[in-house]
């Protein structure tokens, strides 16, 4: 993560209080870490992971929405109602996010995206940032997860659940209106994700926030152990 070769070249500029003039103590592997540090960085070492720790959500997106959702499916689901759709998983290895799998929630799981510089053999694939995403992978899985929410399969309300429409998931044009058929099915609520807006407005994210039949719950660290009554209540309301 850090590689420096002096303590004085990362103190001042993360802890500008903190004065160290030199060390030329031999480097060492520090917490299983792969990037050398000079031994005295411990002296600073624990508050930067402090600094680190508060920053990182901010800065990768994790903030529980999953969870979320999937705490959210199972309540819904031990009341007797109806739910079909996908989800989207970290897949991690030593410790290191390598990509992400899509899974149904009848179970079915593979892969939405890898860390790597090309498609896997004989599929579609386009990249975001240093992931390739597998369109076929996600397809074969997510599209029939839809259209079994969408169907339903006798009156009474059931909810399709869709984690998430994000920049990955709408290289699929299939997928696309597949959403769109969802959100117009009679019946049928839809319980998704979509990404705060940053950079460049993603076309159906916003047309799904300006829905006026669509109701948007901003997921914070502070905020996502309270909201499961009221995400569950308005789903269960249909989604008003």
């Amino acid at each position: 993560m850090l590689s420096v070769p002096h303590c004085v070249s990362l103190a001042p500029r993360v802890f500008p209080d903190f004065q160290l003039s030199h060390c030329d103590l031999p480097w060492r592997a520090f917490s299983g870490h792969q990037s050398p540090l000079c031994l005295c960085t411990g002296q600073v070492w624990r508050p930067f992971l402090s600094l680190w720790s508060s920053l990182q959500p901010m800065l990768d997106g994790r903030v529980g929405k999953t969870t979320l959702i999937q705490k959210a499916s199972a309540a819904l689901q031990s009341s007797g109602v109806p739910v079909a759709g996908f989800y989207t998983e970290e897949v991690r290895q030593g410790g290191r996010r390598i990509g992400f799998d899509v899974v149904t929630l009848s179970g079915l799981r593979g892969p939405l995206s890898r860390v790597g510089p090309e498609p896997p053999p004989g599929g579609r694939g386009c990249r975001v940032g240093q992931y390739v995403v597998d369109l076929t992978s996600f397809e074969q899985l997510a599209l029939p997860a839809l259209s079994d929410a969408g169907s339903g399969g006798g009156p009474g309300q059931r909810v399709c659940v869709i984690d998430e429409i994000g920049k990955m998931e709408l290289f699929s044009q299939p997928f696309i209106q597949a959403v769109r058929q969802v959100l117009s099915t009679p019946g049928a609520v839809v319980l998704g994700t979509i990404p705060v807006p940053r950079g460049k407005p993603l076309a159906l994210v916003e047309e799904v926030r300006r829905r006026s039949d669509v109701t948007v719950f901003t997921v914070t660290r502070d905020n996502r152990s309270h909201l499961l009554p009221d995400i569950v209540t308005c789903v269960r309301s249909g989604g008003k």
